[in-house]
């Protein structure tokens, strides 16, 4: 009991110190105090993939989960755009959007977290998951899309993409990148009126995003992933009872379709992205996760699949 005492006198300040950094972010957008970043690294190209000079079948935005703390990806998330961009060359891939930052800020590259990364990493997490019930919050979420879902359409021109130009879009979300996905929708639509599809690997989400302006969502799920199971449970726009909530207005509109990745589990060795644990087809997890989002990819587009398996 006393342990558990000093726990949550331990973490109590610091997930109080967290909510407020997460708040600032939004609100020093909204008020014009600070303008994202738009520019990258050197090194960092906006977008890989299909050349620039001709255009290509889809622009893939990936959103990384709470991980995601610098431009380049991050160690999981970084091996599914690989994945992709190896096996689906049509596509040019964006992965350096910073779903937990609306001023495009990431956070190692900022001193005191460098520090903080070295000595107390699990601050690190911590921020971006406050991030996300940030996005969630319905005092901040109108201001929180608008800034994430700029800065996507921001990243895209720069890219290449052209506003009206028909080609889809497609946010490619894991875990909380799913509550940013589904609030950029409206933004990339106000912005760039493209077609957008989005893709959540485990999403966790509240729900109540509205989804009108996308043509589909893809729930990629697993009945062993516990952490998007809890997102169903603690938000109540994922309950059927409030059928007037973004995410069950898109269902009855028959706007979402879920996809089954049994038995994958959310993290660790037996997750949608592990590189080591096989199927009985052979394929690793990391196989069949990257063949079926390109598959929804590609059926979008009327192009051959990159399996010859119906999905799941």
């Amino acid at each position: 009991m006393n342990d558990f005492l000093l726990w949550v006198c331990a973490l109590g300040p610091v997930l109080l110190a967290e909510g407020l950094l997460a708040r600032y972010e939004v609100l020093a957008y909204s008020a014009g105090w600070r303008a994202p970043g738009t520019e990258l690294p050197e090194d960092l190209p906006y977008a890989r993939g299909a050349a620039p000079d001709s255009p290509p079948d889809a622009y893939l935005v990936y959103l990384d989960g709470i991980g995601k703390r610098r431009f380049r990806d991050t160690r999981d998330g970084g091996q599914l755009v690989k994945a992709v961009l190896a096996r689906a060359p049509e596509l040019r891939v964006l992965g350096q959007v910073q779903p937990y930052s609306p001023l495009a800020d990431p956070l190692a590259d900022r001193p005191v977290w460098a520090w903080l990364r070295l000595h107390a990493g699990l601050l690190l997490f911590l921020h971006n998951v406050m991030q996300v019930f940030v996005a969630a919050d319905h005092r901040y979420r109108p201001l929180y899309n608008r800034a994430v879902g700029s800065q996507v359409a921001t990243q895209l021109r720069l890219a290449g993409y052209r506003p009206d130009s028909g080609i889809p879009v497609v946010l490619l979300s894991y875990s909380g990148g799913a509550q940013v996905a589904t609030g950029a929708i409206d933004e990339l639509h106000t912005q760039l009126r493209a077609p957008l599809i989005v893709i959540t690997l485990g999403g966790f989400h509240n729900g109540a995003n509205d989804l009108s302006h996308a043509e589909h969502v893809h729930q990629l799920t697993s009945a062993s992933d516990r952490i998007e199971r809890v997102g169903t449970w603690i938000f109540p726009q994922r309950w059927r009872l409030f059928r007037r909530s973004g995410w069950n207005r898109a269902h009855r509109a028959g706007k979402i379709t879920v996809h089954r990745l049994d038995p994958a589990t959310h993290l660790g060795p037996r997750s949608y992205i592990s590189p080591d644990t096989r199927l009985p087809d052979g394929r690793t997890y990391l196989d069949r996760t990257t063949d079926t989002v390109i598959d929804l990819i590609r059926a979008h587009r009327g192009a051959p699949t990159a399996t010859d398996n119906p999905l799941t």
